[in-house]
């Protein structure tokens, strides 16, 4: 599959499923340097069957941070385009990547134990899912490599997997509350930034899971926007407004590592 870049990217494949090439969309900053951070974003309405977004959503938001010295990944994921596709693949396609980038951390200059994922609505549902569930794994992954990042960002992500799979996925609903983030709440996070707009159909459930979670002990920061609704944050959107306020909220966020980096 191709992708709309308006940018050079780097690709380089992850895994590959059969004849589909998944691949990584690598925004590198310009100056080559080891141990760098690295972020890797996961697209939304993926679960569509045919979804408008692909991973170029996020190519503004790499493109800045790789200017700033993170290595920067766009990552295609399978999604409902694909035939036959279910959550569960996509669950483990971002454990995949995770993987794959860890193992290849030398290749790609950075700092295995830097690495952030980003992910929105149903991109945000999977990064959380490849969390909170260890028994999903691909096959062909090498289960002894940590899949877990340092550093998670959300934005506005559905987090009742019953609900998701009663609209989307009825065949799962037997399984549905073992696949839900809402019904297995635990201290598993790592450190969080979840972003969402109070005009939000999902800001009551974002609110409520991230509560829950703060409570078991999970390190989550919470910021709301005022009246915004889902996707607010896309390049293009709001005059860029808010895509610039929110890639703000990112870079503050992953300030440490930068500043450790340079010392």
């Amino acid at each position: 599959m191709q992708f709309p870049f308006d940018y050079p990217v780097r690709e380089m494949t992850y895994k590959e499923v059969n004849d589909r090439k998944l691949r990584l969309y690598v925004s590198e900053p310009d100056q080559e340097a080891a141990n760098r951070p690295v972020i890797l974003f996961f697209q939304g309405g993926s679960f569509q069957p045919n979804p408008k977004f692909s991973p170029a959503q996020f190519q503004h938001q790499a493109r800045y941070f790789a200017s700033i010295g993170i290595v920067s990944i766009c990552v295609d994921y399978r999604t409902g385009r694909d035939a036959g596709f279910t959550p569960l693949q996509a669950i483990m396609d971002v454990k995949s990547a995770v993987r794959w980038v860890r193992q290849h951390a030398e290749e790609l200059g950075v700092d295995p134990e830097k690495l952030a994922i980003c992910g929105a609505s149903a991109g945000g549902y999977i990064s959380v899912s490849s969390i909170m569930f260890d028994r999903l794994n691909d096959d062909m992954d090498d289960v002894s490599v940590n899949a877990v990042p340092d550093k998670l960002v959300i934005f506005a992500a559905g987090m009742d997997g019953v609900d998701i799979m009663s609209r989307r996925y009825p065949e799962l609903l037997p399984i549905a509350e073992e696949i839900s983030p809402i019904h297995h709440v635990r201290r598993c996070l790592p450190q969080t930034l979840w972003i969402c707009g109070t005009g939000d159909d999902l800001y009551d459930q974002n609110r409520g899971f991230v509560r829950e979670m703060q409570d078991a002990g999970n390190p989550i920061t919470f910021k709301t926007y005022d009246g915004m609704e889902h996707g607010f944050f896309n390049y293009g959107w709001h005059n860029n407004t808010y895509f610039h306020e929110t890639r703000q909220d990112i870079e503050g966020f992953l300030r440490p590592w930068l500043e450790h980096t340079a010392e």
